[in-house]
Protein backbone atom coordinates (compact mmCIF):
# COMPACT_ATOMS: atom_id res chain seq x y z
CA UNK A 1 0.00 0.00 0.00
CA UNK A 2 1.58 3.84 -0.81
CA UNK A 3 1.96 5.97 1.98
CA UNK A 4 -0.23 8.61 2.13
CA UNK A 5 0.31 12.05 0.59
CA UNK A 6 2.05 14.82 3.06
CA UNK A 7 -0.45 17.60 2.99
CA UNK A 8 0.95 20.90 2.95
CA UNK A 9 -0.17 24.31 1.81
CA UNK A 10 2.21 26.41 -0.21
CA UNK A 11 2.53 30.39 0.01
CA UNK A 12 3.53 30.86 -3.60
CA UNK A 13 2.89 35.23 -3.30
CA UNK A 14 5.50 37.15 -5.90
CA UNK A 15 6.92 33.42 -6.76
CA UNK A 16 7.47 31.98 -10.20
CA UNK A 17 6.14 29.05 -10.70
CA UNK A 18 6.29 27.24 -14.05
CA UNK A 19 3.67 25.90 -16.61
CA UNK A 20 3.81 23.87 -19.01
CA UNK A 21 1.22 23.91 -22.03
CA UNK A 22 -0.95 26.44 -23.51
CA UNK A 23 -4.11 24.86 -23.68
CA UNK A 24 -7.75 25.05 -21.52
CA UNK A 25 -6.17 22.68 -18.92
CA UNK A 26 -2.98 25.23 -18.14
CA UNK A 27 -5.29 28.31 -18.45
CA UNK A 28 -7.56 26.37 -15.55
CA UNK A 29 -4.40 25.50 -13.49
CA UNK A 30 -2.62 29.15 -14.41
CA UNK A 31 -5.90 30.83 -12.79
CA UNK A 32 -5.50 29.21 -9.75
CA UNK A 33 -1.84 29.94 -9.06
CA UNK A 34 -2.78 33.76 -10.05
CA UNK A 35 -5.33 33.41 -7.16
CA UNK A 36 -2.86 32.13 -4.61
CA UNK A 37 -0.67 35.15 -5.91
CA UNK A 38 2.02 33.79 -7.82
CA UNK A 39 3.74 34.42 -10.82
CA UNK A 40 3.47 32.01 -13.39
CA UNK A 41 5.53 31.29 -16.22
CA UNK A 42 4.00 29.81 -19.32
CA UNK A 43 5.83 27.52 -21.75
CA UNK A 44 4.27 26.67 -25.24
CA UNK A 45 4.55 27.85 -28.68
CA UNK A 46 0.18 28.89 -28.59
CA UNK A 47 -1.58 30.22 -26.16
CA UNK A 48 -5.23 30.35 -25.34
CA UNK A 49 -7.54 33.51 -25.37
CA UNK A 50 -7.75 33.45 -21.41
CA UNK A 51 -3.82 32.86 -21.52
CA UNK A 52 -3.12 35.64 -23.79
CA UNK A 53 -4.91 38.28 -22.05
CA UNK A 54 -3.32 37.73 -18.74
CA UNK A 55 -0.12 38.09 -21.00
CA UNK A 56 -1.18 41.72 -22.24
CA UNK A 57 -2.27 42.67 -18.57
CA UNK A 58 1.04 41.51 -17.82
CA UNK A 59 -0.22 39.01 -14.94
CA UNK A 60 1.80 36.02 -16.79
CA UNK A 61 4.84 35.53 -18.56
CA UNK A 62 4.89 33.84 -21.91
CA UNK A 63 7.82 31.96 -22.63
CA UNK A 64 7.38 31.47 -26.67
CA UNK A 65 8.46 27.54 -27.52
CA UNK A 66 8.66 24.36 -25.98
CA UNK A 67 10.12 22.80 -23.29
CA UNK A 68 13.33 23.07 -21.99
CA UNK A 69 15.30 22.06 -18.79
CA UNK A 70 16.86 25.13 -17.51
CA UNK A 71 13.72 26.66 -17.30
CA UNK A 72 13.31 24.97 -14.02
CA UNK A 73 16.40 26.96 -12.48
CA UNK A 74 14.40 29.93 -11.10
CA UNK A 75 11.20 28.34 -10.35
CA UNK A 76 9.59 26.64 -6.80
CA UNK A 77 7.28 24.26 -8.51
CA UNK A 78 6.62 23.10 -12.27
CA UNK A 79 3.07 21.61 -13.22
CA UNK A 80 3.09 19.60 -16.53
CA UNK A 81 -0.26 20.48 -18.35
CA UNK A 82 0.28 19.34 -21.94
CA UNK A 83 -1.26 16.93 -24.21
CA UNK A 84 2.15 14.87 -25.04
CA UNK A 85 2.79 12.34 -22.60
CA UNK A 86 6.37 12.46 -23.69
CA UNK A 87 6.38 16.60 -23.20
CA UNK A 88 4.91 15.44 -19.52
CA UNK A 89 7.92 12.82 -18.52
CA UNK A 90 10.18 15.35 -19.50
CA UNK A 91 9.22 17.75 -17.49
CA UNK A 92 8.87 15.69 -14.64
CA UNK A 93 12.29 14.16 -15.22
CA UNK A 94 13.77 17.52 -15.12
CA UNK A 95 12.40 18.57 -12.26
CA UNK A 96 13.27 15.16 -10.32
CA UNK A 97 16.94 15.93 -11.55
CA UNK A 98 16.58 19.13 -9.40
CA UNK A 99 14.60 18.09 -6.30
CA UNK A 100 11.51 20.27 -7.26
CA UNK A 101 8.41 19.33 -6.87
CA UNK A 102 6.10 18.63 -10.11
CA UNK A 103 2.62 18.37 -10.68
CA UNK A 104 1.86 16.27 -14.30
CA UNK A 105 -2.22 16.94 -14.83
CA UNK A 106 -3.91 13.59 -14.62
CA UNK A 107 -0.89 10.96 -14.28
CA UNK A 108 -0.01 10.28 -10.83
CA UNK A 109 2.39 8.17 -11.36
CA UNK A 110 4.66 11.12 -12.50
CA UNK A 111 3.68 14.13 -10.09
CA UNK A 112 5.65 14.21 -6.91
CA UNK A 113 2.57 16.91 -5.11
CA UNK A 114 -1.20 16.95 -6.29
CA UNK A 115 -3.11 19.96 -6.52
CA UNK A 116 -6.08 18.96 -4.49
CA UNK A 117 -10.05 20.01 -4.61
CA UNK A 118 -10.22 23.14 -2.56
CA UNK A 119 -13.27 24.41 -0.82
CA UNK A 120 -12.69 28.25 0.15
CA UNK A 121 -14.48 30.34 2.17
CA UNK A 122 -12.19 33.69 2.27
CA UNK A 123 -8.54 32.51 4.11
CA UNK A 124 -10.06 29.57 5.11
CA UNK A 125 -9.39 26.44 3.02
CA UNK A 126 -10.40 22.91 3.06
CA UNK A 127 -8.40 20.86 0.83
CA UNK A 128 -9.25 17.21 -0.14
CA UNK A 129 -7.13 14.80 -2.07
CA UNK A 130 -7.56 11.47 -3.42
CA UNK A 131 -3.46 10.98 -3.77
CA UNK A 132 -4.58 11.06 -7.44
CA UNK A 133 -6.05 8.09 -7.67
CA UNK A 134 -9.34 8.94 -7.43
CA UNK A 135 -9.74 12.80 -8.30
CA UNK A 136 -13.68 12.60 -9.03
CA UNK A 137 -14.53 11.54 -5.18
CA UNK A 138 -12.63 14.37 -4.12
CA UNK A 139 -14.36 16.69 -6.39
CA UNK A 140 -17.65 14.83 -4.97
CA UNK A 141 -16.98 15.43 -1.51
CA UNK A 142 -15.65 18.99 -1.82
CA UNK A 143 -19.44 19.54 -3.50
CA UNK A 144 -20.95 17.77 -0.59
CA UNK A 145 -18.52 20.32 1.68
CA UNK A 146 -19.49 23.15 -0.28
CA UNK A 147 -23.56 22.96 0.85
CA UNK A 148 -22.26 22.55 4.23
CA UNK A 149 -20.16 25.82 4.97
CA UNK A 150 -21.62 28.95 4.06
CA UNK A 151 -20.24 32.37 3.49
CA UNK A 152 -19.94 33.15 7.25
CA UNK A 153 -17.15 31.04 7.69
CA UNK A 154 -15.03 33.34 5.76
CA UNK A 155 -15.79 36.19 8.20
CA UNK A 156 -14.83 33.73 11.33
CA UNK A 157 -11.42 32.99 9.80
CA UNK A 158 -10.86 36.47 8.97
CA UNK A 159 -11.82 37.54 12.83
CA UNK A 160 -9.99 34.70 14.42
CA UNK A 161 -6.82 35.85 12.11
CA UNK A 162 -7.57 39.48 13.21
CA UNK A 163 -7.65 38.80 17.04
CA UNK A 164 -4.94 35.73 17.09
CA UNK A 165 -2.36 37.92 18.72
CA UNK A 166 -5.19 39.50 21.14
CA UNK A 167 -6.29 35.77 21.87
CA UNK A 168 -2.73 33.96 22.77
CA UNK A 169 -1.77 36.73 25.17
CA UNK A 170 -5.48 36.34 26.87
CA UNK A 171 -5.05 32.54 26.86
CA UNK A 172 -1.23 31.49 27.06
CA UNK A 173 -1.85 28.21 27.16
CA UNK A 174 -3.60 25.57 24.51
CA UNK A 175 -6.05 23.95 26.84
CA UNK A 176 -7.43 27.80 27.58
CA UNK A 177 -7.44 28.16 24.01
CA UNK A 178 -9.32 25.19 22.68
CA UNK A 179 -11.61 25.58 25.18
CA UNK A 180 -12.13 29.62 24.22
CA UNK A 181 -12.51 28.75 20.67
CA UNK A 182 -15.42 25.54 20.96
CA UNK A 183 -16.93 28.63 23.54
CA UNK A 184 -17.24 31.14 20.50
CA UNK A 185 -18.49 27.96 17.81
CA UNK A 186 -21.08 26.38 20.15
CA UNK A 187 -22.55 29.87 21.02
CA UNK A 188 -24.35 32.54 18.92
CA UNK A 189 -21.07 34.14 16.95
CA UNK A 190 -21.58 32.17 13.57
CA UNK A 191 -25.28 32.88 13.67
CA UNK A 192 -25.03 36.57 14.04
CA UNK A 193 -22.47 36.05 11.24
CA UNK A 194 -25.14 34.28 8.95
CA UNK A 195 -27.49 37.43 9.28
CA UNK A 196 -25.00 39.98 8.49
CA UNK A 197 -24.69 41.23 12.16
CA UNK A 198 -21.10 42.10 12.12
CA UNK A 199 -21.27 44.81 14.87
CA UNK A 200 -22.85 42.06 16.73
CA UNK A 201 -20.73 39.62 16.18
CA UNK A 202 -17.33 41.63 17.14
CA UNK A 203 -19.06 42.94 20.20
CA UNK A 204 -20.05 39.46 21.36
CA UNK A 205 -16.21 38.57 20.52
CA UNK A 206 -15.19 41.34 22.39
CA UNK A 207 -17.07 40.28 25.70
CA UNK A 208 -16.45 36.75 25.60
CA UNK A 209 -12.64 37.44 25.29
CA UNK A 210 -12.69 40.14 28.50
CA UNK A 211 -14.71 37.68 30.56
CA UNK A 212 -12.77 35.92 33.53
CA UNK A 213 -15.36 33.14 34.02
CA UNK A 214 -16.53 31.27 31.32
CA UNK A 215 -20.77 31.25 31.06
CA UNK A 216 -22.64 28.66 30.06
CA UNK A 217 -23.55 28.87 26.33
CA UNK A 218 -26.58 30.46 24.63
CA UNK A 219 -29.65 28.13 23.24
CA UNK A 220 -31.31 29.63 20.66
CA UNK A 221 -34.15 28.06 17.70
CA UNK A 222 -33.89 28.31 14.10
CA UNK A 223 -37.66 27.81 12.00
CA UNK A 224 -36.34 25.69 9.33
CA UNK A 225 -38.46 25.03 6.61
CA UNK A 226 -38.20 20.86 5.59
CA UNK A 227 -39.66 21.54 2.01
CA UNK A 228 -42.33 18.99 0.44
CA UNK A 229 -40.71 15.74 1.44
CA UNK A 230 -37.85 15.40 -1.07
CA UNK A 231 -34.52 15.80 0.59
CA UNK A 232 -33.00 17.43 -2.56
CA UNK A 233 -35.36 20.29 -2.12
CA UNK A 234 -33.69 21.24 1.42
CA UNK A 235 -31.76 24.33 0.78
CA UNK A 236 -28.07 24.68 2.30
CA UNK A 237 -29.11 26.57 5.10
CA UNK A 238 -31.52 24.19 6.74
CA UNK A 239 -28.96 21.59 5.91
CA UNK A 240 -26.31 23.42 7.92
CA UNK A 241 -29.02 23.73 10.89
CA UNK A 242 -29.65 20.69 10.97
CA UNK A 243 -26.06 19.63 11.34
CA UNK A 244 -25.60 22.31 13.85
CA UNK A 245 -28.61 21.18 15.97
CA UNK A 246 -28.51 19.86 19.41
CA UNK A 247 -32.02 19.42 19.48
CA UNK A 248 -34.86 18.85 16.40
CA UNK A 249 -38.25 19.18 17.06
CA UNK A 250 -40.13 18.12 13.59
CA UNK A 251 -43.94 18.04 12.38
CA UNK A 252 -44.78 14.79 11.62
CA UNK A 253 -44.82 15.08 8.11
CA UNK A 254 -41.55 15.96 7.62
CA UNK A 255 -39.78 13.04 5.32
CA UNK A 256 -37.63 10.32 6.95
CA UNK A 257 -35.37 11.36 3.74
CA UNK A 258 -34.75 15.12 5.30
CA UNK A 259 -34.85 13.44 9.20
CA UNK A 260 -31.52 11.40 7.82
CA UNK A 261 -29.95 14.73 6.42
CA UNK A 262 -29.95 16.03 10.29
CA UNK A 263 -26.72 15.55 13.27
CA UNK A 264 -26.95 11.51 14.24
CA UNK A 265 -26.54 12.33 17.70
CA UNK A 266 -29.15 15.43 18.19
CA UNK A 267 -32.28 14.65 20.13
CA UNK A 268 -35.22 14.10 17.68
CA UNK A 269 -39.06 14.94 19.06
CA UNK A 270 -42.26 14.67 16.84
CA UNK A 271 -44.18 17.36 17.38
CA UNK A 272 -46.63 17.49 14.70
CA UNK A 273 -50.07 17.95 14.27
CA UNK A 274 -52.93 15.50 13.36
CA UNK A 275 -56.56 16.05 12.14
CA UNK A 276 -56.42 12.90 13.37
CA UNK A 277 -54.75 10.73 16.62
CA UNK A 278 -52.69 12.78 18.82
CA UNK A 279 -51.06 15.31 18.29
CA UNK A 280 -49.04 17.99 20.20
CA UNK A 281 -50.61 21.35 21.52
CA UNK A 282 -49.08 24.16 19.86
CA UNK A 283 -48.58 25.68 23.96
CA UNK A 284 -46.23 22.43 24.30
CA UNK A 285 -43.90 23.21 21.26
CA UNK A 286 -43.47 26.47 22.75
CA UNK A 287 -42.59 25.04 26.17
CA UNK A 288 -40.05 22.89 24.25
CA UNK A 289 -37.88 25.23 22.33
CA UNK A 290 -38.04 27.44 25.48
CA UNK A 291 -36.83 24.56 27.70
CA UNK A 292 -33.88 23.53 25.31
CA UNK A 293 -32.83 26.78 24.48
CA UNK A 294 -32.63 28.34 28.11
CA UNK A 295 -30.63 24.82 28.92
CA UNK A 296 -28.24 26.32 26.48
CA UNK A 297 -28.97 24.13 23.22
CA UNK A 298 -29.16 24.63 19.86
CA UNK A 299 -32.87 23.99 18.68
CA UNK A 300 -34.21 23.72 14.87
CA UNK A 301 -37.94 23.45 14.60
CA UNK A 302 -38.29 21.66 11.58
CA UNK A 303 -41.31 22.69 9.73
CA UNK A 304 -42.92 20.70 6.24
CA UNK A 305 -42.66 23.16 3.27
CA UNK A 306 -42.45 26.87 4.91
CA UNK A 307 -42.54 28.01 8.37
CA UNK A 308 -43.97 30.83 7.58
CA UNK A 309 -46.69 29.56 4.93
CA UNK A 310 -49.24 28.22 7.01
CA UNK A 311 -47.05 26.81 9.26
CA UNK A 312 -47.32 28.95 12.72
CA UNK A 313 -43.90 30.23 12.28
CA UNK A 314 -45.50 33.52 13.06
CA UNK A 315 -46.94 32.63 16.68
CA UNK A 316 -43.50 30.98 17.19
CA UNK A 317 -41.38 33.98 16.67
CA UNK A 318 -43.42 36.19 18.80
CA UNK A 319 -43.14 33.26 21.47
CA UNK A 320 -39.47 33.11 21.42
CA UNK A 321 -39.53 37.31 21.19
CA UNK A 322 -41.23 37.44 24.29
CA UNK A 323 -39.00 34.93 26.08
CA UNK A 324 -35.84 36.68 24.88
CA UNK A 325 -34.21 33.20 22.96
CA UNK A 326 -32.45 34.21 19.88
CA UNK A 327 -33.87 32.57 16.64
CA UNK A 328 -33.39 32.60 12.90
CA UNK A 329 -35.45 31.30 9.99
CA UNK A 330 -34.43 29.40 7.21
CA UNK A 331 -37.28 29.24 4.18
CA UNK A 332 -38.13 26.15 2.62
CA UNK A 333 -40.24 25.37 -0.59
CA UNK A 334 -43.33 25.30 0.09
CA UNK A 335 -46.45 22.64 -0.64
CA UNK A 336 -48.07 24.90 -3.58
CA UNK A 337 -45.01 25.50 -5.10
CA UNK A 338 -43.12 22.36 -5.02
CA UNK A 339 -46.39 20.17 -6.01
CA UNK A 340 -47.51 21.84 -8.25
CA UNK A 341 -44.14 22.16 -10.17
CA UNK A 342 -43.77 18.35 -10.09
CA UNK A 343 -47.12 17.21 -11.24
CA UNK A 344 -46.55 19.92 -13.86
CA UNK A 345 -48.62 22.35 -13.49
CA UNK A 346 -47.28 25.81 -13.69
CA UNK A 347 -48.94 28.17 -10.95
CA UNK A 348 -49.20 30.94 -13.42
CA UNK A 349 -49.14 30.88 -17.05
CA UNK A 350 -49.97 34.36 -19.47
CA UNK A 351 -52.72 32.26 -21.01
CA UNK A 352 -54.35 30.90 -17.77
CA UNK A 353 -53.95 32.15 -15.06
CA UNK A 354 -52.56 36.04 -14.21
CA UNK A 355 -52.52 35.16 -9.99
CA UNK A 356 -52.28 32.34 -7.50
CA UNK A 357 -53.92 32.49 -4.46
CA UNK A 358 -52.44 30.25 -1.49
CA UNK A 359 -55.29 29.13 0.86
CA UNK A 360 -56.13 26.94 3.77
CA UNK A 361 -59.85 26.31 5.06
CA UNK A 362 -59.28 23.33 7.45
CA UNK A 363 -62.10 24.23 10.02
CA UNK A 364 -65.27 26.21 9.97
CA UNK A 365 -64.11 29.65 11.22
CA UNK A 366 -61.78 29.47 8.97
CA UNK A 367 -64.03 29.02 5.64
CA UNK A 368 -66.17 31.40 7.17
CA UNK A 369 -63.27 34.04 7.22
CA UNK A 370 -62.57 33.20 3.67
CA UNK A 371 -63.34 35.85 0.38
CA UNK A 372 -65.17 33.07 -1.75
CA UNK A 373 -66.09 36.15 -4.33
CA UNK A 374 -62.93 36.63 -4.82
CA UNK A 375 -61.67 33.34 -4.54
CA UNK A 376 -64.11 32.15 -7.08
CA UNK A 377 -62.56 34.68 -10.37
CA UNK A 378 -61.82 32.86 -13.09
CA UNK A 379 -57.99 33.18 -14.71
CA UNK A 380 -56.26 32.55 -11.30
CA UNK A 381 -54.68 29.51 -9.63
CA UNK A 382 -56.09 28.06 -6.09
CA UNK A 383 -53.63 26.52 -4.46
CA UNK A 384 -55.31 24.92 -0.96
CA UNK A 385 -53.69 23.52 1.89
CA UNK A 386 -56.58 21.32 3.34
CA UNK A 387 -55.75 18.30 2.53
CA UNK A 388 -58.61 16.07 1.06
CA UNK A 389 -61.62 16.52 3.84
CA UNK A 390 -63.96 19.26 3.92
CA UNK A 391 -64.35 19.32 -0.06
CA UNK A 392 -67.90 18.98 -0.23
CA UNK A 393 -68.10 22.13 1.28
CA UNK A 394 -65.38 23.85 -0.66
CA UNK A 395 -67.07 22.91 -4.27
CA UNK A 396 -70.54 24.16 -2.74
CA UNK A 397 -69.19 27.95 -1.62
CA UNK A 398 -66.75 28.24 -4.88
CA UNK A 399 -69.70 27.42 -7.19
CA UNK A 400 -72.07 29.40 -5.18
CA UNK A 401 -69.48 32.66 -5.68
CA UNK A 402 -68.98 31.96 -9.28
CA UNK A 403 -66.64 29.56 -10.34
CA UNK A 404 -67.26 27.32 -13.44
CA UNK A 405 -68.39 23.64 -11.99
CA UNK A 406 -66.11 22.97 -14.82
CA UNK A 407 -63.23 24.06 -13.79
CA UNK A 408 -60.31 22.29 -13.50
CA UNK A 409 -58.60 20.94 -10.87
CA UNK A 410 -55.62 18.33 -9.28
CA UNK A 411 -55.24 16.79 -6.16
CA UNK A 412 -51.17 15.91 -5.84
CA UNK A 413 -50.81 13.37 -3.31
CA UNK A 414 -47.25 12.91 -1.63
CA UNK A 415 -45.88 15.47 -3.80
CA UNK A 416 -42.19 15.53 -4.56
CA UNK A 417 -42.19 11.86 -2.82
CA UNK A 418 -41.21 8.78 -4.51
CA UNK A 419 -44.67 7.72 -3.56
CA UNK A 420 -46.09 11.03 -5.39
CA UNK A 421 -49.38 10.40 -6.42
CA UNK A 422 -51.78 13.36 -9.01
CA UNK A 423 -55.50 12.86 -9.76
CA UNK A 424 -56.88 15.21 -11.69
CA UNK A 425 -60.63 16.21 -12.27
CA UNK A 426 -63.32 18.89 -12.28
CA UNK A 427 -64.88 21.29 -9.36
CA UNK A 428 -67.91 19.38 -9.96
CA UNK A 429 -66.67 16.08 -9.12
CA UNK A 430 -63.81 16.86 -6.93
CA UNK A 431 -65.44 15.36 -3.69
CA UNK A 432 -66.19 11.96 -5.39
CA UNK A 433 -63.08 11.83 -7.73
CA UNK A 434 -61.19 12.03 -4.27
CA UNK A 435 -63.00 8.84 -2.59
CA UNK A 436 -62.71 6.72 -5.67
CA UNK A 437 -59.22 7.24 -5.73
CA UNK A 438 -59.00 6.99 -2.00
CA UNK A 439 -56.28 10.32 -1.87
CA UNK A 440 -55.13 10.49 1.72
CA UNK A 441 -53.13 13.19 3.40
CA UNK A 442 -50.62 14.93 2.72
CA UNK A 443 -52.28 15.97 -0.39
CA UNK A 444 -52.49 19.89 -1.91
CA UNK A 445 -55.51 20.93 -4.19
CA UNK A 446 -54.49 23.47 -6.93
CA UNK A 447 -57.85 24.53 -8.88
CA UNK A 448 -57.75 26.80 -12.39
CA UNK A 449 -57.57 26.67 -15.58
CA UNK A 450 -53.27 25.71 -15.05
CA UNK A 451 -54.38 22.44 -13.91
CA UNK A 452 -55.41 20.73 -16.81
CA UNK A 453 -51.78 21.20 -17.73
CA UNK A 454 -50.93 18.12 -15.41
CA UNK A 455 -52.00 15.56 -17.49
CA UNK A 456 -49.94 16.97 -20.65
CA UNK A 457 -47.02 18.16 -18.87
CA UNK A 458 -46.21 15.78 -15.95
CA UNK A 459 -43.13 14.15 -15.83
CA UNK A 460 -42.16 12.77 -12.40
CA UNK A 461 -44.31 9.81 -11.53
CA UNK A 462 -46.67 8.31 -12.57
CA UNK A 463 -49.16 9.73 -15.19
CA UNK A 464 -51.80 11.65 -13.63
CA UNK A 465 -55.25 9.75 -13.32
CA UNK A 466 -58.03 11.16 -14.28
CA UNK A 467 -61.65 11.34 -12.34
CA UNK A 468 -64.22 8.98 -13.45
CA UNK A 469 -67.18 10.19 -11.60
CA UNK A 470 -70.17 11.48 -13.85
CA UNK A 471 -70.79 15.48 -13.53
CA UNK A 472 -73.54 14.89 -11.51
CA UNK A 473 -73.38 17.78 -9.33
CA UNK A 474 -72.83 20.87 -11.59
CA UNK A 475 -76.68 21.61 -11.27
CA UNK A 476 -77.91 20.61 -7.99
CA UNK A 477 -74.78 20.98 -5.61
CA UNK A 478 -75.52 20.10 -1.52
CA UNK A 479 -75.65 22.72 0.56
CA UNK A 480 -72.53 23.48 2.38
CA UNK A 481 -71.24 20.89 5.06
CA UNK A 482 -68.26 21.72 7.52
CA UNK A 483 -65.69 18.88 7.89
CA UNK A 484 -62.68 18.22 9.76
CA UNK A 485 -59.82 18.74 7.92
Amino acid sequence: MNAPLFPLFADLRDRPVLVVGGGAVAERKTGALLRAGARPRVVSPTLTDGLQAWRDQGRIDWIEGHFQPHWLDEVWLVIAATDDGAANRAVADAAEARRLLANVVDDAGLSTFQVPAVVERGALQVAISSGGGAPMLARHLRRQLETLLDDSWADLAGLFARQRERIRQRFPRLGERRRFFERLLAGPLPRLYRQRLHAQAENLFQSVLDESVQRAPEGSVALVGAGPGDAGLVTLNALRAMNEADVILHDRLVSDDVLRLGRRDATYVEVGKSAAGHSARQDDIHALMLEHARAGRRVVRLKGGDPFVFGRGGEELEFLRAHGIAYEVVPGITAAVACAAYAGIPLTHRDHAQSVRLVTAHCKDSSDTLDWTSLAQERQTLAVYMGVAGLEDFRARLVEAGRSPSTPFALVENGSRREQRVVTGTLADLPETARSHQVRSPALLILGEVAALAQTLHWFGPAPLRGDAAPTHSRNLPAPTLQAA
